[in-house]
């Protein structure tokens, strides 16, 4: 009797804990939404950010504009992007979802190898021809591939390195629905070779 109990407390704690060792992500909000304000004094603290009183939100705390417009190109990587996500629109705040617009140059526009911590990404191609790809994890870092036109779909999962390439002979354009708010962006040759100070050489020297 003593060890069925024991075996059932035991059972018992593993399920009433296992929600919080499965959960990867921010829990769900209590509240319909959270619009975003830098006021500390009129607000309370949730996910990052402070919410502003429900009573005084309006349409324009969920709405941005301009992604219609296409965007100058003409810098080392060829490529701009253009985010919209809980700084563009406050609304956004605690609801786990972001986009961006990314503008490719013709030939050799490139968004460059780079990582985001905090979402999956996925990728629509409206205009132009995109070679893209990911880098699994150690030990495999196994590259995966794929040549985009437009109306197709590509899906980057979360923390893994990957890039945008144009090979067409015109722009290209894409949209990408990011599973954050704020998905973060570490661009990996800014990061290893542009940190602020700069990484020891020699260890740069031994990593390379």
């Amino acid at each position: 009797m003593i060890k069925r109990l024991q075996l059932f407390v035991a059972a018992f704690a593993i399920l009433a804990f296992s929600p919080l060792l499965a959960s990867t992500s921010d829990p769900s909000p209590l509240q319909d939404f959270c619009v975003a304000i830098n006021d500390t004094e009129n607000g309370s603290f949730v996910n990052g950010k402070f919410c502003k009183d429900p009573k005084l939100f309006s349409a324009e705390d969920f709405f941005y504009s301009g992604l219609n417009i296409p965007r100058n190109t003409s810098n080392p990587v060829g490529s701009t992007v253009t985010p919209v996500n809980v700084a563009q629109i406050p609304g956004l705040n605690t609801l786990d979802i972001s986009l961006v617009q990314i503008d490719y140059a013709p030939y050799g526009g490139l968004n460059p190898p780079h990582m985001h911590p905090r979402a999956t990404k996925i990728l629509v191609v409206l205009e132009g021809t995109l070679y893209v790809d990911f880098v699994t994890s150690n030990t495999d870092n196994r590259l995966i591939t794929k040549v985009l036109n437009p109306g197709d779909v590509f899906v980057f999962p979360v923390g893994l390195i990957h890039f945008q390439f144009n090979i067409g002979n015109t722009k290209a354009v894409a949209f990408a629905g990011l599973s954050s708010q704020n998905p973060g962006v570490i661009t990996i040759a800014n990061a290893v070779f542009g940190s602020n100070p700069p990484i020891n050489p020699d260890v740069l020297t031994k990593a390379f």
